[in-house]
């Protein structure tokens, strides 16, 4: 498993001090939407040139002109560029082709998706790397998980890496590593934590089963 660190609300100066105290303990550095939004591709680049062996993830989105802006945020220095599982297959499979032309990682978020099941083997006949359930933080104020979604995604996936995203954080991470996703995304788990270096430290050595929390 791989803890990935997703950057939300938070401004690039303070990001790249928050990176730099937690960067041992992260896997994958995630610049996520409302980030990309302020920030755009000069984001990416800034961090990737400060974090040139960590993985990072530009979290876009895509709903329309796959190859193209894939191949943005590819360019800039991403290794992984996020696109919606609702929107059509078209966009899905140049976002594929596009990155696999780069040697680089789609990930499909499944957030507003129906019928996971049905979408879960649609998206795996597609290629897409990597698959994310995902439980946006407008559910999240109403008590919902991602918990539920992450078994059933386990349980359908044959081929694609497994995500899962929503509200993780030290005290919860327990449930979701009962599951074996391949990649556990905690957001304000760490970057609104008053330890951020101890939170990421605790809830990587768990992950990979260093030690206990």
């Amino acid at each position: 498993m791989k803890l990935q660190l997703a950057l939300d609300d938070i401004t690039l100066e303070d990001a790249l001090v928050l990176l730099h105290k937690v960067e041992p303990w992260v896997d994958i550095i995630e610049l996520g939407t409302p980030f990309i939004i302020d920030y755009g591709m000069a984001a990416v680049r800034e961090i990737k040139l400060a974090f040139p062996d960590k993985t990072i993830l530009a979290d876009l989105k895509i709903m329309d002109a796959g190859q193209w802006e894939t191949e943005l945020a590819l360019r800039a220095g991403a290794d992984i560029v996020t696109v919606l599982g609702v929107t059509d297959n078209l966009t899905i499979k140049a976002c594929v082709e596009q990155a696999n032309k780069y040697g680089k990682d789609i990930m499909a978020d499944l957030i507003c998706v129906d019928d996971l099941q049905s979408r879960i083997v649609q998206l795996e006949e597609m290629k897409v790397h990597i698959i994310a359930v995902h439980t946006g933080a407008d559910q999240q104020a109403t008590g919902r998980t991602p918990l539920d979604d992450l078994a059933l995604l386990s349980k359908t996936c044959q081929q694609s890496k497994i995500a899962v995203a929503g509200g993780i954080n030290q005290t919860t991470v327990d449930q979701y590593c009962r599951l074996s996703p391949d990649i556990i995304i905690v957001g304000s788990g760490i970057t609104h934590s008053e330890t951020p270096a101890d939170d990421a430290r605790n809830i990587y050595q768990f992950i990979h089963g260093v030690k206990a929390i």
